[in-house]
């Protein structure tokens, strides 16, 4: 048992602090000596020897403790002398305290107490009282000591509720009121804690029914002040008032709010007293607000107000609101100032906002939006509303086709961006915008596919200086992208090859690199079916080049001394598109030179057959004009128009037609060219815009032009109304084919399927769009071509005829 110095005690002398320690340890000791064995001194539990024991020149030591005082010691005589083995114990009784120890000890404490609470001066030291509370808990009277410290702190917190009770008090004084009353009650029992340090450490510690004394000091102020229901309710409307004050934009004293709800909190009645009320009062005040707002402002403003008020929120659960309260305050914003008006706000801003591309509001919007639970979802089908609604309203005009392609490219390069900026790439988003790409651009069938094939063409024509190489590959790329949407990739392939054709017959590919880039693009993208045709069309014109520096060799030894250059493509019929055959009437010299070559082509590959197709034929010719001689690079129709005014000063439209041979609209469209365009090499009378029967035509001698080459056959490269019917057809008829030969794959695996089946079928096969009255008539064509049967019993089922 550990026994401490007590004053005025008839205890043994107080030792030097290592001898102290000692005692401390063993109570009371008693020194006894016996003799030893050995002569020579021994020194045994050295650790509980007084310092007068280490010493080599001590006295004899005599006394009550049964030493011999007439013992000599041995350092004085040369004698061997028995040494002496000194024992320590206990005393045999514990010491008596007086009879009022304490009631004086506890009066000292109890003014100690009170001098605390009344924020006196403690006449006894702090160590004093210390000690003095060690030493009742170790006679045991630690249960009498707790006792009277309670009752003593429960009369004097009662005593402090009565100025709480007081009528008209300003709540803000009110409140500052009981954070002092607060204050000076945790000091107070910070000190008195110290005081009873020990108690609390031995005696509280092991019962563990008692409170400890900081706890009784909160389970104090609990009870008799913060539980008065008047206390509590002007509290709980203080704090509200107060912080409602903050919310309208006032200054407020955060540190009297962080004070008072830290204080809840401790007393552990933050949420049953406050948290609930506020979160009521919150739910009223943005409810109330977000409906008025919601009306009076447009969407950025409102959704600023929103942002602003959750920062707002969040400032205050870092300053003073409690941290449990975060999920239940910034849940009762988000809800009533976002949950509540979803749709309004989606309704009345985000067409507006999409079409005026504000990158910062639909970055706010999206981030406000993901805190709600369901936000993200009524955010993204509305955003695939928009691009479904506004590109097709580009797709589905007539007047637009002409800008729809830069349109389509311009819309999505805006939508990506918004995507990736505004919406953090969500893959939602990402699907979204690309579904509804799919959806509205084919709301109208076949068309944008044209116009992309036709948009492709325009960029890649020679004298296009929009863009230099590296712009033109990435616009491609961004073609490509709007191409994967289209289901009639057919339609593109046909007309891209028709274009293709000309650029690559008339001379007009701004770059063969460019041209094979977007080839390798399609074939990525479409597979070396689809472009397998492509491919063939640049092999002819390889091979063509090498016939060509043949033929001319060739030229050369021979004795004709012919001025003209000929140049001829040869084409693979399957490869390239199918031209309707013309016949016109060529000069002697061409139609010579046509033999010439057809002959040495035969010779080198016999059993092949040539077919002159003159529509894509192309010239240069070298006229003489006033101002001096000019090179005209003209089609071979404008050039058997021209040749004839070697003859002729003038020539009339009918007769040009019989000279030529061209076909009449083919011929007005030529004149037309050559009379009413830019480049204005013969006059017709009389003048205007189109070619009427009767008009004459006379050759232009004072053509001026500050070239001396002019291009004139830009004709050859536009499109007439007749090549888009025929163009349109020939995809509908291949259509045909891939249907036919679907149905007949089909049936021959199954041998005998339903209708309903066959049609299913057909749909996963068939890469094009296509109607079922379609499907029926193709059905029905190969019933009637025996192909295929309808079964005798069910007119629904279908049996393949081997």
């Amino acid at each position: 048992m550990h026994m401490s110095y007590l004053p005025r005690l008839p205890l043994q002398e107080h030792q030097p602090s290592e001898d102290t320690n000692q005692s401390r340890k063993r109570k009371i000791l008693e020194v006894e000596t016996r003799p030893a064995k050995k002569c020579a001194l021994e020194k045994e539990d050295i650790n509980v020897m007084t310092d007068s024991a280490r010493k080599p020149n001590f006295s004899s030591l005599g006394g009550p403790n049964g030493v011999n005082k007439n013992h000599t010691s041995p350092l004085v005589s040369n004698k061997p002398v028995c040494a002496k083995k000194l024992i320590i114990k206990n005393f045999k009784e514990k010491p008596k305290l007086p009879d009022n120890y304490q009631q004086q000890t506890w009066k000292k404490l109890q003014e100690a107490v009170i001098a605390i609470q009344t924020s006196t001066s403690i006449k006894a030291s702090l160590e004093e009282l210390y000690q003095a509370v060690e030493n009742m808990c170790s006679y045991k009277m630690a249960p009498q000591l707790y006792e009277k410290l309670h009752v003593l702190c429960d009369d004097h917190v009662k005593s402090n509720v009565l100025q709480f009770l007081a009528d008209s008090v300003d709540s803000l004084i009110y409140l500052k009121q009981l954070n002092a009353c607060w204050k000076g009650h945790c000091r107070q029992m910070i000190m008195i804690r110290s005081i009873f340090l020990f108690l609390d450490r031995t005696y509280v510690l092991h019962n563990s029914a008692l409170p400890s004394i900081w706890d009784m000091g909160l389970d104090l102020f609990r009870s008799h002040i913060i539980s008065n229901q008047l206390v509590q309710n002007r509290t709980v409307d203080g704090l509200l008032v107060l912080i409602d004050s903050e919310r309208n934009g006032e200054a407020v004293d955060r540190s009297l709010l962080k004070s008072l709800l830290r204080m809840l909190s401790d007393l552990q009645i933050y949420q049953e007293m406050f948290e609930i009320r506020f979160l009521e009062a919150t739910n009223r005040l943005y409810k109330t607000e977000g409906q008025q707002l919601m009306q009076e402002r447009d969407v950025p403003e409102y959704l600023s107000h929103v942002d602003k008020r959750l920062n707002e929120e969040n400032e205050r659960l870092l300053h003073y609101l409690d941290q449990s309260t975060k999920k239940a305050l910034i849940t009762c914003v988000e809800h009533q100032l976002l949950g509540e008006h979803l749709s309004s706000v989606l309704q009345k801003g985000l067409y507006n906002l999409l079409e005026e591309n504000r990158i910062v509001d639909l970055m706010l919007m999206y981030q406000l939006f993901i805190r709600v639970k369901t936000g993200v979802q009524e955010l993204c089908s509305a955003f695939s509303s928009y691009v479904k609604k506004r590109g097709r309203l580009i797709v589905i005009n007539p007047e637009k086709d002409k800008t729809m392609v830069q349109e389509l490219l311009d819309f999505k390069e805006k939508l990506d961006n918004i995507v990736s900026e505004c919406f953090q790439s969500n893959e939602k988003f990402v699907l979204a915008l690309k579904d509804s790409f799919e959806y509205f651009i084919n709301q109208r069938l076949n068309k944008p596919a044209e116009l992309i094939a036709k948009f492709v063409d325009s960029k890649l024509r020679a004298g296009n200086k929009e863009s230099t190489e590296e712009e033109l590959e990435k616009l491609l790329d961004k073609i490509m992208v709007i191409f994967r949407f289209i289901h009639g990739k057919d339609v593109f392939e046909a007309f891209y090859k028709k274009d293709l054709a000309k650029r690559l017959l008339v001379g007009k590919s701004a770059s063969v690199d460019a041209e094979k880039s977007m080839l390798s693009k399609l074939k990525q993208e479409c597979g070396g079916g689809f472009t397998s045709k492509l491919e063939g069309m640049f092999k002819d014109m390889e091979l063509s080049k090498d016939v060509n520096v043949a033929f001319k060799q060739h030229l050369q030894n021979m004795t004709s001394a012919d001025s003209i250059d000929l140049t001829v493509s040869i084409l693979t019929m399957g490869y390239w598109p199918t031209y309707a055959l013309v016949e016109v009437h060529l000069p002697p010299e061409m139609v010579n030179f046509q033999e010439i070559f057809k002959k040495f082509y035969l010779a080198k590959h016999s059993g092949r057959k040539l077919q002159w197709q003159p529509t894509l034929g192309h010239c240069v010719l070298r006229a003489n004009f006033a101002s001096g001689t000019k090179e005209l690079q003209v089609s071979l129709f404008q050039t058997l128009v021209l040749l004839l005014f070697n003859d002729a000063e003038e020539i009339t439209l009918e007769d040009m037609a019989h000279q030529t041979g061209i076909e009449d609209m083919e011929l007005r469209r030529t004149l037309q060219s050559l009379a009413c365009g830019k480049a204005r090499v013969i006059h017709k009378t009389p003048r205007g815009k189109d070619v009427e029967e009767g008009d004459k035509f006379i050759f232009n001698i004072d053509f001026k032009n500050k070239y001396f080459r002019i291009k004139i056959n830009q004709i050859q490269m536009k499109e007439t109304a007749e090549e888009q019917v025929s163009t349109q057809e020939r995809v509908f008829q291949d259509r045909q084919y891939q249907i036919d030969a679907a149905i007949v794959r089909i049936m021959k695996t199954r041998k005998t399927l339903s209708h309903t089946l066959l049609v299913s079928e057909l749909y996963e096969q068939i890469k094009f769009p296509v109607k079922p009255a379609d499907l029926k008539k193709r059905i029905e064509s190969l019933i009637d071509r025996d192909y295929m049967e309808r079964d005798k019993d069910n007119t629904n089922i279908y049996k393949y005829v081997a």
